[in-house]
């Protein structure tokens, strides 16, 4: 086979109302295929799809936009298997407001592994108000948990059981 890194790539370019699609179909069936919406916000585009490894590099592309999903993006809503953004799911989601993912970060985070400073749901969570069967916070619901005010399996804190019955009074009215 053909080493590609080292000859000019010759892409499929669809362009549609709303963006440009790159393609690239590789000799073993491998795919790459890259879209780009039109519309911009400072500089960074509306939508920017990534799929697969780029011919010319080798290495996957970087979903960069406001919505950017791809194995590795980052925008303000970024969906990938690690992700950085205001809102980011994904394996890894690295949130600056809310994390999704199997370890997550954020302000708030949901996850397996749930960093957040404010919220954390997870099996290990951190936050002021944490959730899961390991956690760490200022108001803990756990099975075991550290804390302030601490609801667990060996111990119930009265604030801690008021303020969780008044969580969950919220969400059900």
């Amino acid at each position: 086979m053909k080493n590609l890194l080292l000859e000019k790539v010759e892409y499929k370019i669809e362009t549609t109302n709303f963006g440009i699609w790159r393609r690239f179909a590789y000799p073993n069936g491998a795919y790459f295929a890259e879209f780009k919406s039109h519309t911009t916000f400072f500089g960074l585009p509306l939508l920017h799809y990534t799929h697969g490894k780029c011919p010319e590099t080798g290495r996957r592309v970087i979903a960069k936009g406001i919505i950017a999903v791809g194995r590795l993006a980052t925008g303000i809503l970024a969906i990938g298997h690690a992700s950085f953004g205001l809102i980011a799911m994904g394996q890894l989601g690295l949130g600056l407001l809310l994390g999704l993912g199997q370890c997550a970060t954020g302000l708030y985070a949901v996850g397996q592994v749930a960093v957040g400073l404010m919220f954390g749901l997870g099996q290990v969570a951190t936050g002021e108000i944490a959730i899961g069967q390991l956690a760490y916070g200022k108001y803990v619901l756990a099975q075991l948990g550290f804390g302030e005010h601490v609801w667990s399996m060996k111990r119930a804190d009265p604030e801690a059981v008021t303020f969780f019955k008044s969580l969950l009074a919220r969400f059900i009215s």
